[in-house]
């Protein structure tokens, strides 16, 4: 916790960074510990709201990472969890003979008063775009974007949706065999898998024995882990064998795995991405899933291309806020500002219109995020097509989301309290022939 907080990384990156420090092999603690990581991180802004309620004239921020994070831990277990007397205790002894005694001396006292404070009376008297944060545990800004954006009612749902993981997707590779192959092969690792419907060949996870990167049938490529609503973007892409893709922003390779299994590995992708480390995973996962048309490029598309291309299919999948994913990587939201947005928006808009340039006249532009802001989606394929008059919006198919704002019918918005995913959002456009 201690490195989320100081480095700004996600729970993932930190835990495995710890463990390296630690020397932990054991994947089952990792699992456990990421778990409680995640759980005590989704609701930093209620448990650090608790803890400083009985710290006055203290604060959390007067004391040393090590010892915030104790804390935050220690009240999760006894407020959220509502953990015995008694390991609360034990609790405490693993604090004292990790910080040291002197450390936690300073806060014994209010350890003892943790315990018995009650949630309901802390939120009492507070606004209520507050107190909904508070429960939520989101930003008090966020929530009053959420209820601007989509009524109080729909934002609440959003909002408590988050609290909640949404279930795994995985996505069979069918450049290695036939579904049905591969569906007997998978089962054959003890994954229980349901398929979903309107997508060609996704399936949500309903039950795995052991982590599904740990199969047998992972290792060799059958499938690869993806979240529906990225599956969708393949899908509405719809590229044919023998196109030229230019897929920008590709790393680690969830898009251009799949555009290639529907090209049945005929044609070419640039895969063009500016972050040589993710490269190297994305280069991992063409050899693992057996694609063979791709060509990496490494390139910030903020900047023109320094070779002229036009492609029949661009799709763009830009960094965002990922408010939409706030389920699986709830550290994300206590980094997001309200200004957050404007500054993603403006990055992604110098990606957009650049990517404009390189779609061949009859070929589709796809843009999508994961996140739910207009700033980032509808109103940014305003403003592409105001710049760009030679592109139109078009239907998005399969259609297993809910219209676009902003009169965008064509698009599509997923919300994880509706469509049990990430939060998304898909548009497609089409390059008039002249």
């Amino acid at each position: 916790m201690s490195w989320i907080e100081l480095q700004r990384i996600s729970e993932r990156t930190a835990l495995t960074k710890a463990a390296k420090q630690l020397g932990i092999d054991d994947s089952s603690a990792v699992r456990l510990a990421h778990k409680l990581v995640c759980e005590t991180g989704r609701r930093k802004n209620l448990i650090d709201f608790l803890i400083n309620s009985v710290l006055p004239p203290q604060s959390l921020n007067d004391f040393k990472l090590g010892l915030r994070a104790f804390l935050r831990l220690y009240t999760y277990e006894t407020k959220i969890v509502h953990t015995s007397f008694e390991k609360a205790v034990r609790i405490a002894r693993i604090g004292r003979s990790i910080l040291g005694w002197r450390e936690l001396q300073r806060v014994e006292e209010t350890l003892g008063e943790i315990l018995s404070i009650g949630i309901d009376d802390v939120v009492k008297g507070i606004s209520d775009e507050e107190k909904v944060g508070l429960l939520t545990c989101h930003p008090t800004w966020f929530v009053k974007y959420c209820f601007q954006l989509l009524g109080r009612m729909e934002a609440l749902k959003y909002l408590e949706s988050s609290m909640e993981i949404t279930p795994t997707y995985i996505r069979i590779n069918t450049l290695k065999a036939s579904e049905e192959t591969l569906l007997d092969k998978i089962e054959k690792d003890d994954i229980t898998l349901e398929k979903v419907p309107r997508l060609k060949h996704t399936y949500k996870v309903i039950k795995n024995k052991q982590p599904l990167i740990r199969t047998q049938s992972f290792h060799d490529g059958f499938f690869y882990i993806q979240d529906k609503a990225s599956c969708l973007v393949a899908e509405v892409a719809d590229p044919q064998r023998g196109m030229t893709v230019l897929d920008v922003c590709a790393a680690p390779g969830a898009k251009t795995t799949y555009l290639a299994q529907l090209m049945e590995n005929e044609g070419t992708i640039y895969s063009l991405d500016y972050s040589k480390r993710r490269m190297k995973v994305w280069k991992r996962e063409m050899k693992r899933m057996g694609v063979k048309i791709a060509v990496p490029v490494l390139a910030d598309m903020r900047k023109p291309l320094s070779t002229k291309l036009l492609a029949d299919l661009v799709i763009l999948d830009p960094p965002c806020t990922s408010t939409g994913t706030f389920s699986r990587m709830p550290s994300a939201k206590w980094r997001l500002t309200r200004r957050s947005i404007v500054s993603m928006a403006g990055i992604q808009w110098e990606m957009l219109k650049i990517c404009g340039n390189y779609v061949g006249e009859g070929g589709y532009l796809v843009y999508s995020t994961c996140s739910i802001t207009v700033e980032e989606n509808e109103m940014l394929v305003e403003r592409f097509l105001k710049w760009h008059p030679e592109f139109t919006l078009v239907e998005t198919s399969p259609r297993i989301g809910l219209p676009g704002l902003r009169g965008q019918t064509a698009c599509q918005r997923l919300y994880p309290h509706i469509h049990e995913c990430n939060g998304f959002f898909v548009a497609k456009l089409l390059k008039e022939t002249t």
